[in-house]
């Protein structure tokens, strides 16, 4: 296997490679316990193209040779504002706080293991001027754990229309110098 290398981009230079980042998705959300089929994979590529014109849209992707092996991204959430499928309101720090939201963060199954992941969410989220980063985590998916680990924690459930409950999690940022 090649080298990886990454690349943070902006919606101009992200939407370039759109049909790159579908196929991903379609490969990662394939497996148990998402088992999406061609009708999530269309959502998820007109949702990537309304998420690009959020403010604060960031992606980085990790790329090795010519194939995107890994992608994380998200957009800023404004103070004030929350999931709109949560259970419940999130505990006044983060509602009264901007969070950078982090909608997706895909590794290619032939790609773990070899820190792919924990590269791409560093680079997304360094720097970043939000207080938080949050996102929402299919509790019985493997990443969980990895999350857990990684220092997210729990702050609320999320009832999407689409799937199944979610957990609502969240980092502080900047990240801590392990984490890194």
């Amino acid at each position: 296997m090649g080298d990886v290398r990454y690349f943070r981009l902006d919606a101009q230079h992200a939407a370039e490679l759109t049909e790159n980042f579908v196929r991903l998705y379609a490969v990662v959300y394939a497996e148990p316990p998402y088992e999406e089929g061609p009708e999530m994979v269309d959502k998820f590529a007109r949702s990537l193209t309304e998420e690009m014109n959020r403010p604060g849209f960031t992606l980085v992707d990790a790329m090795e040779g010519e194939r995107v092996v890994g992608v994380a991204y998200g957009w800023t959430m404004p103070a004030g504002r929350w999931w709109s499928n949560a259970e419940d309101d999130p505990p006044e720090h983060l509602r009264d706080a901007p969070k950078f939201a982090v909608m997706e963060w895909m590794v290619h199954p032939d790609m773990r293991g070899r820190a792919v992941g924990r590269r791409l969410i560093v680079d997304l989220l360094s720097g970043r001027p939000e207080p938080w980063a949050v996102l929402a985590s299919n509790p019985r998916a493997a990443a969980r754990g990895m999350y857990a680990r990684s220092g997210w924690s729990l702050c609320g459930r999320l009832n999407p229309s689409w799937g199944p409950p979610m957990d609502a999690l969240a980092l502080p940022l900047p990240l801590r110098q392990h984490e890194s």
